[in-house]
């Protein structure tokens, strides 16, 4: 009977740490997401910022050319 109780207690403990811990855990996630939500990823950069991207209106480049280019590229 005694040791029915230790294991019914020791059950009953790990119940709780897992509950405890998974409370924890989701209210670190909802922490995190509430910081990066302040975060504006689309300012304008500061500094001395250089656009990197230049469009050349040039016939030769289709859509299929850069199609091939994805692909051979990966980029």
């Amino acid at each position: 009977m005694i040791r029915w109780l230790k294991t019914v207690r020791d059950m009953l403990k790990v119940f709780i740490l897992f509950t405890g811990f998974t409370i924890l855990f989701y209210y670190a996630i909802i922490w995190v997401n509430l910081e990066y939500q302040e975060l504006h990823r689309y300012d304008q950069p500061e500094g001395a910022a250089l656009k990197v991207t230049n469009m050349v209106n040039n016939e030769e480049e289709s859509w299929f050319n850069r199609l091939m280019f994805f692909i051979d590229n990966g980029e």
